[in-house]
């Protein structure tokens, strides 16, 4: 383990300290200097290693130290200023894009001297610190450094400097008229605002726009702009790829079809490479199997949507978009949730707009993360000088308004809770025993506990299901509900919850993550426009973004996800541009579950994206109600309760069952062919994983367990 500078020199007084009071202890005279000659006998006196004049001498010894020349002040050190052997050390950050503040270790009477001298010295009574003008910084940290080695101030990165003295283009000096005329009408006025500040940080820069505020919109215009620089490439998730090429036809019409390539397959190599085409689109996972191909088509502009699915700096994909982007004189990055639930998140997003401007992901990392060492190596799952992070966010890379800023037409989300009945809960002594070890093993554990939250988590859905399923039997049977989304993860939730709205007639629609690219258009169109279809399944992962159902006044969620971002996405499904009316988004939590560890976890998560300005939601205020249903619970158990499709299609669309098959024939993407348990294929390719290859939905390879519990069979 490395030690740091300030440690060093902790470590080297407080051992000559001690060396040095020992000799004092034992009233050792001051130690013979004379040099023997050459062949003097073994016992002769030996050279001084402390060649200083009295340096044992009573109190002066005391105030001796090792570096002060002859007669200078830091000789004679009072012992109510710094001791000798003692180091105070001290952060500095920012506090503002003007002022940094000042945090010693301790009270340091010398420090204090120094910080009244500064002219722009503000005390804050509140937090006991100083705080001083940003143009007085270079001074304060010259004064400080004649009290070294006793006081070391960690001193402002200098990438934070730069980014301060950095010349930005005026916003309101941009031009927007090299945009395609089509598109720069339809553009709003707080979209106008973001163009002109992707303009401003000269094309490289993250649009972090509220789900449903035309991030779209931006990005094209921006590319637009930079028309002169093409090609350009969208990267995207598989679902959205469609939806990209559509908004191109419709908001770039110069922009021929025919010169607009989708890369799926190694079969769309060659169009890819035509040097006529301009736009490129692909998907993250398509991304890293051809990267070569990528490269040698020299892109000027590059549009990475929902760059959070890039957190993980060891992922495939995100080192090939790092050596795309590099060469890219452009690049776009688009997320609604930039860090789901922690700022280590950001790292690779911000590398991919400017590598190597925080040096590695270790001192990004203890910069921002609290970043330490563990038996395990890194840990950066904390936050650290989150205002300074903010300010370097917005100053450089990031714009991001919420619907609450520029929409004051949008009504306002509300957020209940809503505890299900006991028992409803399909809960056994047997496994009430199990869910209860599983919460211990989760809050005892150190090493992984992601997967002793996964195993509980995966656990409690069984227990929820009956009652799950009877709350959806309520919102039915009431006619003033209206339209309405639930949203699960685990496949037998999902498969319950169409199954009591089959045995209910109910029309509805289902996206998960096996549906069909192409079929998910019809399905949202189904959702929005027809009176009778008043609810919409679901998978979090799958269909929390690019999907606008507006026509939802209520969002389920049957089950948590530890990302609160994904949540905060799924709920803007419906709480967007275009929705008229409010929309309300109930969490139905269960009792002795996994929901009694996630809940908080999620708050606290948000909290933390909240400090660093990626977040202005939380879950701290949401209302509570309780189910009250007297049904007994054994209607939902039992091998017959399951009550089947009555028709030949997939559930919650108009698609027959054999109508959709994967590559080798054996993959039916209905919920009902998950009713089997999961079988492994050849080569060790289990049948979700074919039918992932298939339809190319990264939503069942999530690094976090994903896909894990997508497969968990319940």
């Amino acid at each position: 383990m490395t030690c740091t500078k300030e440690e060093i020199e902790r470590k080297r007084l407080a051992a000559l300290q001690k060396r040095q009071n020992k000799i004092c202890d034992q009233n050792l005279s001051p130690i013979n200097t004379t040099i023997k000659p050459v062949g003097s006998p073994r016992n002769s006196t030996l050279l001084s290693p402390g060649p200083i004049k009295g340096l044992y001498n009573g109190n002066q010894s005391r105030n001796f130290h090792p570096y002060a020349k002859p007669g200078s002040s830091l000789s004679t050190l009072p012992e109510s200023n710094v001791p000798v052997g003692k180091v105070v050390t001290g952060t500095v950050y920012l506090i503002s894009e003007n002022r940094f503040e000042v945090n010693p270790s301790e009270f340091c009477t010398p420090l204090i001297n120094i910080f009244k001298t500064i002219p722009s010295k503000s005390y804050d009574a509140n937090t006991k610190l100083w705080n001083f003008s940003i143009s007085d910084y270079q001074d304060l940290m010259n004064k400080v450094a004649s009290l070294a080695p006793h006081v070391v101030l960690g001193s402002l990165p200098p990438y934070v400097l730069k980014i301060l003295n950095e010349d930005v283009i005026d916003m309101d000096s941009v031009d927007l008229s090299p945009i395609e005329a089509t598109l720069r009408h339809k553009l709003m006025p707080f979209q106008e605002e973001g163009v002109r500040f992707g303009i401003s940080r000269r094309g490289r820069c993250m649009i972090a726009d509220d789900m449903g505020l035309g991030k779209t919109f931006q990005a094209l215009a921006i590319a637009s702009y930079y028309r002169h620089d093409w090609p350009l490439l969208i990267v995207t998730t598989s679902s959205m790829r469609d939806t990209w090429q559509t908004k191109i036809h419709e908001l770039l019409p110069s922009v021929p079809l025919t010169n607009i390539a989708t890369l799926t397959t190694s079969k769309d190599a060659q169009l890819v490479a035509d040097k006529h085409t301009e736009v490129v689109i692909v998907s993250y996972k398509i991304t890293g199997m051809h990267t070569d191909l990528l490269k040698s088509k020299n892109f000027g502009v590059v549009i990475i949507d929902e760059s959070h699915y890039l957190k993980s700096h060891k992922a495939r994909c995100t080192a090939a978009l790092g050596g795309i982007s590099r060469r890219c004189g452009r690049a776009v990055l688009l997320s609604g949730t930039p860090a789901l639930s922690r700022p280590a998140e950001l790292y690779t997003q911000l590398a991919l707009l400017q590598p190597g401007l925080f040096g590695s992901y270790t001192e990004y990392g203890k910069r921002y993360c609290a970043g330490k060492q563990t038996n395990f190596g890194w840990d950066m799952s904390g936050q650290s000088n989150s205002i300074e992070l903010q300010i370097i966010l917005q100053k450089k890379f990031l714009i991001r308004r919420t619907k609450d800023q520029v929409l004051t037409k949008l009504e306002e989300k509300t957020r209940e809770t809503v505890l299900l009945d006991q028992s409803l809960l399909n809960f056994t002594n047997e496994n009430r025993k199990e869910l209860s070890q599983m919460a211990e093993k989760y809050k005892s554990t150190k090493s992984d506990k992601h997967t002793a939250l996964i195993n509980y988590f995966s656990e409690s859905a069984k227990v929820k299901i009956p009652a799950i399923c009877k709350y959806i039997e309520e919102l039915l049977a009431d006619e003033g509900t209206g339209k309405f989304l639930v949203f699960a993860h685990h496949r037998a939730v999902l498969r319950a919850v169409c199954d009591t709205l089959d045995a209910a007639r109910a029309h509805y629609v289902c996206i998960v993550g096996c549906t069909p690219a192409h079929a998910r258009p019809e399905l949202v169109d189904r959702f929005q426009h027809h009176e009778s279809c008043r609810c919409a399944v679901l998978s979090i992962t799958a269909a929390s973004a690019g999907l606008t159902l507006t026509a939802a006044d209520l969002v389920i969620f049957a089950e948590l996800h530890w990302n609160p971002g994904t949540l905060t996405q799924a709920e803007s499904r419906a709480h967007r541009l275009g929705r008229r009316g409010g929309v309300r988004a109930r969490y139905l939590l269960a009792a002795g579950t996994a929901d009694d560890l996630m809940w908080p976890l999620l708050a606290a998560k948000l909290h933390v994206l909240n400090n660093v300005g990626l977040s202005k939601d939380t879950f701290e205020d949401t209302t509570v109600s309780h189910q009250d249903s007297k049904n007994n619970i054994t209607e939902y158990l039992g091998p017959g309760s399951a009550v089947k499709n009555k028709n030949d299609y997939i559930p919650g669309t108009n698609i027959r069952k054999n109508s959709v098959v994967s590559n080798d024939s054996t993959c039916n993407t209905s919920l009902q062919a998950h009713n089997t348990d999961d079988k492994t294929g050849e080569n060790g390719i289990s049948d979700d994983e074919k039918l992932a290859d298939a339809f190319g939905d990264e939503s069942f390879f999530d690094e976090e367990g994903d896909e894990l519990l997508a497969n968990i069979d319940l």
